[in-house]
């Protein structure tokens, strides 16, 4: 298995690697080609894919404002779970935020999402139980909940 920079061309089999996993949200503008290639644009170094020949198995979405890093979407295929992709996803994407000066990281996981974390816990990330997470969509957005 490699783990190695996403690039556009691994849109399609990342999009289907999404769809399969489940406890996930999406929406039709961020998470469209569109949007990851911008995403891609602005992240060159902190997004990662893991593949076996020309199948997309796992895939960490790293970002940062230059200030906070941000982790948006990983996943790993059933298939290759309980065999530790998703931390080497997780530990190549946190060295490459660190190359970046990047020195803290959040993300979201939905409360129902049990597997995911267990996950996360068990990687040393914490829930806040101090701030209200709030958003403003200023655009219409369908959402895709796997």
């Amino acid at each position: 298995m490699e783990i190695r920079k996403m690039t556009i061309d691994d849109y399609d089999g990342v999009y289907a690697l999404w769809m399969s996993c489940r406890n996930m949200g999406f929406n039709d503008v961020d998470d469209s080609r569109e949007g990851i290639g911008r995403f891609l644009r602005r992240n060159p170094e902190t997004v990662f894919v893991a593949v076996e020949g020309d199948d997309v198995e796992g895939v960490i979405l790293g970002g940062h404002d230059g200030r906070r890093g941000f982790i948006h979407h990983m996943a790993v295929r059933g298939s290759c779970r309980r065999k530790g992709l998703a931390t080497k996803l997780l530990d190549t994407c946190l060295e490459a935020m660190k190359r970046e000066n990047i020195s803290k990281v959040a993300l979201l996981v939905f409360k129902y999402n049990e597997a995911g974390n267990a996950f996360w816990e068990s990687q040393g990330f914490t829930v806040r139980d101090d701030l209200n997470y709030r958003n403003k969509a200023l655009r219409e957005l369908i959402r895709i909940d796997t």
